[in-house]
């Protein structure tokens, strides 16, 4: 059945999501925090709206941008890298009570395994595991996670994707050439976008609702392993780990995306 759906955050992800979602006969809406990608949003079939979260307000046609949906999409990374003081949790709770008023009834939360701390035992991590990673970032994404999971007005399913790389996201060029690089014997934990936007359209097919997902490509590869032989199909200077010290890890486990949606993972390490 087609359904009418919001995205919030048309970026490296969001952008083919919404335009997979277009193909598959639902109505979908999506946000941008520039007019310059109207065109692009239109050309794929998607509605644009221009809406900017700020800490204290939200800018633009954020309430017609939800308006009449029935789920929405939140796909907006924290960006603590460009600005480290910036309260994340806080745009993501003013975000909040617009949905409120908005009548949308179901809602997935894109967030990241990075809430998970790596360890030097690198435990298997499943949805059972405490989000219990320390740095501000994940903090942040641990907060914004739990005001929609809390929230009564409408079902939240979180997925936490690892790594992210796609065609114009070649993991060869993460660590090429680098040295003296940590944890060389971690296992590695990425996920294709193709299978992230498969996984998001698997949740809103199966109506799987207030639910949690980790999602990362099945197999684990060390990191020094896996960007060797990256770097050496592209012909690009391997990295130089650190063996002085003792890797830290976690390996992330699927078997929930796996069996709970019976998703095939279409891309692998």
């Amino acid at each position: 059945m087609n359904k009418r759906i919001s995205i919030i955050g048309c970026g490296w992800l969001g952008l083919p999501l919404a335009a997979a979602l277009v193909k598959n006969g639902h109505i979908v809406k999506g946000s941008t925090t520039s007019k310059d990608k109207f065109e692009l949003l239109e050309s794929a079939g998607i509605r644009p709206f221009e809406v900017t979260i700020f800490e204290d307000k939200i800018e633009g046609q954020i309430q017609a941008c939800l308006a009449d949906s029935e789920i929405l999409i939140i796909n907006i990374p924290p960006g603590l890298r460009k600005n480290p003081n910036s309260d994340f949790a806080k745009k993501m709770a003013l975000l909040c009570q617009h949905i409120e008023k908005s009548g949308i009834e179901n809602l997935i939360y894109v967030s990241s395994t990075s809430v998970y701390e790596e360890t030097i035992d690198m435990p298997i991590i499943t949805e059972e595991s405490a989000t219990n990673a320390q740095s501000s970032s994940a903090k942040q994404l641990i907060a914004a996670e739990e005001i929609f999971k809390t929230n009564p007005n409408f079902k939240t399913s979180i997925v936490r994707f690892g790594g992210l790389i796609g065609d114009d996201r070649d993991p060869s060029k993460f660590l090429s050439g680098k040295k003296d690089v940590k944890d060389p014997d971690g296992p590695v934990n990425l996920i294709h976008q193709e299978d992230c936007i498969g996984i998001i359209k698997t949740i809103i097919a199966t109506q799987k609702w207030q639910t949690e997902f980790n999602a990362a490509a099945p197999q684990h590869p060390t990191r020094e392993a896996y960007y060797n032989a990256v770097c050496d199909a592209k012909g690009m200077p391997r990295p130089q780990f650190n063996h002085t010290a003792p890797s830290k890890g976690k390996l992330i486990s699927s078997k929930k995306v796996e069996t709970n949606l019976k998703y095939t993972f279409l891309h692998s390490l």
